[in-house]
């Protein structure tokens, strides 16, 4: 019999199923931890292990976390024994160790919240049974076999902390049965669904925080409308404090009273920060970032920290700390602080120095060529005296050290297969904000969860590719002996047809195909700012993603959609001709042109109006007018009549003028009330001593979905650039009700699209960026 046989063997001799055993042996964790546990067992029972007793230590196997396995032959003592003889129990068993994770145990405590020694008897049932339907009585007589009986196990359980669930149920049957009498035919009919009764929710599901994909360790991967609606229903993140519940949280000696100190400090506030590095202009996922930091903490009554990591001052530059300021205020968070890693660049060092003093790092003079992968070489220097080190490092700080001839390496392996990741290296910079002062500088691995530390930041939310960093994130906290916050790591957004790299984007501008950093077709934020997305849209965008463990790549249709959504009830209607055409009125009723009223909103007179000048002369859209319409063509024709918007008119062609070329350059036409005929086909909009401005029409700046990928644009990313994604409108003509507009206001054009006033806008000229089609090009995939 081969090693799998035998192990499948041992677990079918618990009472697993064949099935069952083997699907176990596919979780090698499991698996192993079972093996053990069945092998202590074991010891205790000196026979076969009866299937009752097996389902629990499979229970004990699969649900220990692992901060308290060392605990796994506690409770086999106990369930070998009978004291935890049911999974009620030794659920109760496990929470308990999981909240007092340090020694000493205190036994009888850990009795009394487990049950050992509780026996609940038939009687104490049917007496407990007895005063809930006492209590629902009146109900239950009312509505008979309809009513909720789940109800009423359940509050005879909360009784009956530790009573067997299918008793109480029985009970609860059989006195029901003695109080309504057997069913009858109307009991047996299925109740009506409430109209306008909200649909079940799916159950919430918490996150993920390591490699384990069991559903109670998932996100719920299904969005929210709002932030606010996702972090407060959807995300399960621990409590404050509870920071040792969490999956792989290492627990020291000191980590209670740590934990208790921090609790005191915060008052058991909820703590987050957002980290940016200060090297570059935020994207779209960004906005993420900030919609899970701040408005975690936002939902949950905490507060947010504004972090800028500024450890590599030869990338740094002023306007991207601005930038970033202003783009998280856009978003419409406010932050608690503003902070920078340089802020505590007097207490990293003397954290390294800790460090080092506990031979926990060493100075290391390999080459950084020597240092890069995952494969490189042990350093000669990771076992050298603890006082060379510590006199080294001084020498690097007080400038003794050239570039690259010595570095700072902590002695710990990353999950990745890193060994000892880099904590400071030298570079002859001055810092924005300390100037000279440093000479050395402290790395993203050692600087990160310090500062989450020095802060009492609760929840450290970051991106997926940080898992990595987890280990040594737990490690150098508890190493230092200071409180260790807990790491949560979600999936990255990206968006398809575009490019977001500082150095691709600085590409693109090099080579005249964009602007700047904040040209509309890009998807940094101050571009999408720009080019008229609300910060609302985007944020409710980021909740509809939802939190999951995987990286999300989304099509630009699905940010599209949520930005309608907001610009429909909050950008005013306005009309504009992109491509005007001159139309004179010859028969116009009045003397001179007159006001008319025009809701902002037609479908909510409630949010007000503005007054629209209509006259002889008006300008329509070149398309709106065909002198031989094709087929199914709804517009002005010679034959066919159109109605003006708001006026109550309707016109009929006359004449045409045209140039020399052939082409039409103005049109005469009649005007008739819209009760004088049948109602005209169509209403189209139109101007009347209107307002130039211009008017610039974006489409994707990318052909593929992928435009970084090799397989996909061989050629790459910049030959993939559609030519044809910026066209410029330069005389448009706008109604001039929008003259007092200011940059950034938006707008409806009514048949044409969400606009949006552009930065380069002049008191003598408007310029205005097309957000979005009123919906969505059937053209696009």
């Amino acid at each position: 019999m081969s090693a799998m046989e035998d192990t499948v063997a041992k677990f079918m001799s618990i009472g697993l199923s064949e099935v069952k055993a083997k699907e176990t042996l596919k979780n090698e964790s499991l698996s192993k931890t079972l093996f053990e546990t069945i092998a202590e067992a074991e010891k205790y029972t000196k026979k076969d292990i009866p299937k009752p007793m097996g389902n629990l230590l499979y229970h004990t196997a699969s649900k220990v976390k692992t901060q308290i396995k060392h605990r796994i032959p506690l409770l086999i003592e106990y369930i070998t024994t009978s004291k935890l003889d049911s999974e009620l129990k030794l659920s109760a068993a496990l929470d308990y160790l999981l909240s007092h994770p340090a020694d000493p145990l205190d036994v009888a405590k850990f009795e009394a919240s487990s049950g050992v020694g509780v026996v609940i008897t038939p009687e104490e049932i049917e007496k407990v049974v007895e005063e809930v339907i006492a209590k629902n009585k009146e109900e239950l007589l009312q509505n008979r076999y309809q009513f909720n009986m789940g109800k009423m196990i359940g509050e005879a359980r909360e009784k009956l902390k530790f009573a067997d669930g299918k008793s109480v149920k029985n009970e609860v049957d059989v006195q029901v049965l003695d109080l309504l009498g057997p069913k009858t035919a109307k009991d047996k009919e299925k109740p009506k669904a409430n109209k306008g009764k909200e649909q079940a929710k799916p159950k919430q599901i918490p996150m993920i925080n390591g490699e384990s994909h069991s559903k109670d360790e998932l996100i719920q991967p299904f969005g929210a409308k709002t932030i606010a609606e996702l972090m407060k229903t959807k995300v399960n993140f621990h409590k404050p404090g509870e920071n040792y519940k969490t999956d792989g949280y290492v627990i020291t000696e000191n980590t209670m009273n740590l934990l208790k100190e921090h609790l005191q400090i915060t008052g058991g506030q909820v703590r987050t920060r957002f980290p940016p590095e200060p090297n570059g202009i935020l994207h779209i996922g960004h906005a993420k970032a900030i919609n899970i930091n701040f408005g975690y903490a936002q939902a949950h009554g905490g507060i947010c920290f504004l972090r800028y990591d500024d450890t590599n001052p030869e990338k740094e530059e002023e306007r991207f700390f601005k930038g970033i300021q202003d783009a998280v205020e856009w978003l419409g968070y406010k932050p608690y602080k503003i902070t920078h890693s340089s802020d505590y660049f007097q207490e990293l060092y003397k954290f390294a120095k800790e460090l080092i003093r506990k031979d926990m790092a060493y100075v290391c003079h390999q080459k950084h060529e020597d240092l890069k992968g995952f494969n490189s070489p042990p350093s000669p220097w990771r076992n050298r005296p603890v006082e060379e080190s510590l006199q080294l490092f001084e020498d690097m700080r007080k400038g003794k050290l050239a570039e690259g001839e010595a570095t700072l390496r902590m002695k710990v392996t990353l999950e990745e297969g890193k060994q000892d990741p880099v904590a400071y290296r030298i570079k002859f910079v001055a810092h924005h904000r300390t100037g000279k002062t440093w000479c050395i500088y402290p790395t993203y691995d050692f600087t990160h969860c310090l500062c989450d530390s020095l802060e009492h930041i609760t929840h450290s939310l970051c991106t997926k590719e940080f898992q990595s960093r987890r280990s040594s994130y737990y490690w150098l906290c508890n190493a230092l002996d200071i409180y260790c916050p807990v790491q949560w790591e979600y999936g990255r957004l990206n968006m398809n047809y575009t490019v977001v790299s500082k150095r691709k984007i600085a590409k693109l501008i090099s080579e005249g195909i964009v602007r700047d950093w904040d040209d509309p077709r890009l998807f940094t934020l101050t571009a999408l700012r720009r080019r008229g997305y609300p910060a609302e849209a985007i944020n409710n965008f980021c909740a509809q993603m939802g939190l999951t463990g995987a990286q999300i790549s989304v099509d630009p249709q699905m940010l599209e959609a949520c930005v309608r959504d907001v610009l429909n009830t909050t950008a005013p209607r306005t009309m504009a001709v992109l491509e005007p055409l001159k139309v004179t009125i010859v028969n116009f009723p009045h003397t001179s042109c007159i006001q008319i009223e025009v809701p902002n909103f037609p479908a909510d007179p409630s949010k007000g109006s503005h007054m629209v000048t209509f006259g002889k002369v008006i300008y329509i859209e070149e398309s709106d007018y065909r002198e031989i319409p094709e087929k199914g063509y709804r517009r002005l024709t010679l034959e066919q009549p159109v109605g003006l918007r708001y006026t109550g008119y309707v016109i009929l062609f006359q004449k045409a003028i045209k140039d020399s070329t052939g082409r039409v350059t103005e049109i005469e036409v009649t005007c008739k009330k819209v009760l004088d005929l049948e109602k005209p086909k169509a209403f189209i909009h139109w101007v009347s001593e209107p307002l130039a401005c211009e008017v610039r029409l974006y489409e994707r700046l990318f052909n593929h979905k992928l435009p970084e990928d090799p397989n996909e644009v061989p050629g790459g990313f910049v030959s993939d650039c559609n030519k044809d994604s910026l066209k410029v409108v330069p005389d448009a003509l706008i109604d001039a009700s929008v003259k007092s507009a200011k940059i950034y206001d938006k707008f409806q054009f009514e048949r044409l699209g969400f606009f949006s006033v552009d930065t380069d806008s002049t008191p003598q000229k408007l310029i205005f960026n097309r957000t979005v089609t009123l919906k969505e090009d059937a053209g696009k995939n």
